[in-house]
């Protein structure tokens, strides 16, 4: 049987199926390529030694998902597709909602035609919004996010709620993660997104490999420890495996759960700037700007809960994220255009 992974070419998703195929499983990528590289199917072959099938498609799009799931035995599905730039989705606020509903909607509606019943949603730690206190945790109210992006995944959590309540032997596991950086550590899949990054570590990155000549620190007025943004900050790999762990609890457990992924520690931007610096043996330029609309003072998750229910936690530092971050931008310096 088959694990689907919708936007499964993206970054998290691309760690994902790396840790889905080396712990045994056939692994089935749909994926629009509208924010990532058909280049990344052959990276996972490389570092795992077999192939996903991939599937071309807008996960949207019913017709098409129906192919998926014709030609393949799908026993679960990893739902990752979806826009993700929290400032853009504050400005065209409608591309948000239509994308990210539309996919979820499309495949759950084809997950039970084939009688799918398992599902692992990538949501995230915006759901909490902007009036709870760190570290967050799972039984928090949720609600008051401060962007459509945030919203979008509160939407999603309810829908996937609904259907949970309306079904017999439906189960899907809500994985709220923090902020995901790092690489895969052989340097062949990682971050690589369009234009000006809207995340820490590509911005870092691309700055010590010179595509840009300083860091843009937005806000130094925040109420933390040196004034700026502070949040927990997750190497990829151990999310991927977090998934891993979630797919598995979803096809033995019926019901819904909501989990946090993520370290349980805040790092504010100048201590990655720090660790990145002393990791690497790199000097970053910065310069101080504005604050992004929708971005809040701290953002740290509890994460008791995947140690209980996935026997899951966090092994790597920041200091691993850091190195394996930059690993990927030295072999890459244009992603996965060279």
């Amino acid at each position: 049987m088959s694990i689907l992974l919708t936007g499964g070419a993206g970054f998290i998703g691309s760690h994902t199926a790396v840790e889905l195929i080396n712990a045994g499983y056939d692994v089935v990528i749909a994926d629009n390529l509208s924010n990532s590289n058909k280049k990344v199917i052959d990276r996972i072959e490389k570092i795992t030694g077999k192939r996903p099938k991939f599937y071309e498609i807008d996960v949207a799009i019913k017709e098409e998902l129906y192919k998926v799931f014709d030609e393949n035995n799908i026993e679960g599905a990893i739902h990752f597709a979806g826009f993700k730039c929290v400032p853009e989705s504050t400005k065209i606020p409608l591309k948000y909602y239509r994308n990210n509903l539309d996919t979820t909607l499309s495949l759950l509606e084809v997950m039970k035609e084939y009688n799918c019943n398992a599902i692992v949603f990538s949501s995230s730690a915006t759901v909490y919004g902007d009036k709870n206190p760190v570290p967050f945790k799972e039984d928090m109210p949720v609600g008051g996010a401060t962007n459509a992006y945030g919203s979008t995944k509160l939407m999603i959590e309810n829908i996937l709620t609904d259907v949970v309540k309306a079904s017999d032997g439906f189960s899907a596991v809500m994985l709220r993660y923090f902020n995901p950086i790092g690489a895969h550590p052989s340097g062949l899949i990682g971050e690589a997104p369009d234009g000006i990054p809207n995340n820490l570590m590509p911005y870092v990155t691309q700055t010590a490999i010179g595509v840009r000549d300083h860091l843009i620190i937005y806000g130094e007025d925040y109420n933390t420890h040196d004034g700026t943004g502070v949040r927990d900050y997750i190497h990829v790999v151990d999310l991927a495996r977090g998934h891993v762990a979630a797919i598995k609890y979803a096809t033995e457990h019926l019901g819904i759960e909501a989990i946090n992924l993520g370290t349980g520690n805040g790092n504010s931007v100048w201590d990655v700037v720090h660790a990145f610096e002393k990791a690497n043996n790199v000097k970053i330029p910065t310069a101080i700007g504005n604050r992004r609309p929708g971005d809040i003072d701290e953002c740290y998750a509890s994460v008791d809960k995947a140690a209980k229910l996935l026997n899951w936690h966090a092994e790597l530092t920041l200091e691993d994220m850091c190195k394996d971050s930059w690993n990927w931008q030295r072999n890459n310096p244009k992603g996965y255009e060279d």
